[in-house]
């Protein structure tokens, strides 16, 4: 960009001389292209070395250009530079353009339409050049910032699955592997059959893990299927809950399938995990306003909303549901989720 500047500028002053060139006219081309480099370290530096290049260059008048146009871009890359001066270079552009018009005046002796006539368009132009360079330097923030947010929320979206995946494996894993180690001298066979569970429970959960690598690594793959309700309900209830799963209504849109499975699977993980839950009932009504329930007879009112039931509030109202929990001689997960 600043290779650009430096040409643009070197070619404006030259052709703003006119058809005769005046004297001053290509070391003060030069100097101002070279100057754009300058601001790369030293941007109002640059660019107050550069206003008075021009002016001294008319007072003694050696060039017939403007007062202000031909350091329109050293104006523009101080504005843009890494550590944004603007109060700096706007008052730098009100004392430039109140210099010129004096000098205009008084040195040059030009009468004040005249004076106006040249100062007066420069003016404008610089104001302008500000204008836009200012709201391109805000659109430029703005989308940088847009960028930033996305990220972190897709960051925290690939957390959230982590965690529910992650969570609900190990938490089945290890029901199944404290029945195996009580089971083992008593009941080996018993022990032999937690163990296969586990194994079983360890092996789909490296295949979810899988397929969400995979969707990170390909944006281009489609969304995953909807997790299924049986599966996890089975899971549970070889885990030596007494696990009921009903399901009513049509079909449902993915997204909304989609947050019914995540918001069971937590449902469900918190039941295994809190001790003392015997049963657990689910209860899934599709419809334009689908709910699902999942309730168990748990030491409901001790447990505290981590970041599970956290990521399920979160899930449920981007799709602009509402998701409440109850401990009231148990617990209760109820969620809303419109199609």
């Amino acid at each position: 960009m600043v290779a650009a500047f430096a040409a643009v500028t070197f070619i404006a002053v030259l052709s703003g001389s006119g058809e005769h060139l005046a004297e001053g006219s290509l070391p003060l081309a030069t100097a101002l292209a070279a100057l754009l480099w300058a601001q790369l370290r030293w941007p109002i530096t640059g660019l107050v070395t550069g206003i008075c290049s021009v002016v001294a260059m008319r007072v003694a008048e050696l060039t017939t250009g403007g007062w202000l146009w031909p350091v329109t871009l050293l104006y523009v890359s101080a504005t843009l530079a890494p550590k944004p001066r603007l109060r700096v270079v706007v008052a730098i552009g009100a004392v430039h353009a109140v210099t010129a018009f004096n000098l205009e005046w008084t040195v040059l002796q030009h009468g004040a339409a005249r004076t106006l006539q040249h100062v007066g368009p420069d003016a404008l132009w610089l104001t302008a050049a500000l204008a836009v360079t200012v709201a391109a330097g805000s659109w430029q923030r703005w989308t940088r910032t847009a960028i930033e947010q996305q990220r972190a929320e897709e960051r925290l979206r690939v957390a959230r699955e982590v965690h529910d995946t992650v969570a609900h494996t190990l938490t089945v894993v290890g029901v199944h592997l404290n029945v195996a180690a009580d089971a083992l001298d008593s009941a080996p066979d018993e022990a032999r059959e937690a163990l296969r569970l586990a194994q079983d429970v360890r092996r789909k959960a490296m295949g979810d893990l899988s397929s969400l690598v995979g969707v990170l690594r390909d944006d281009r793959r489609p969304p995953a299927e909807p997790l299924d309700l049986a599966a996890l309900v089975s899971q549970v209830r070889e885990a030596g809950l007494d696990a009921r799963l009903t399901v009513a209504g049509g079909d449902a849109p993915l997204p909304v399938r989609t947050a019914v499975g995540l918001v069971v699977r937590e449902a469900l993980t918190n039941t295994v995990r809190h001790a003392g839950a015997r049963t657990v009932t689910v209860d899934v009504r599709y419809g334009p306003v689908t709910e699902v329930t999942v309730t168990d007879d748990g030491a409901g009112s001790r447990r505290a909303e981590g970041h599970g039931l956290t990521g399920m509030r979160e899930r449920v109202e981007a799709l602009g549901g509402s998701l409440t929990t109850r401990g009231d001689g148990g617990f209760t997960v109820h969620a809303t989720i419109p199609a």
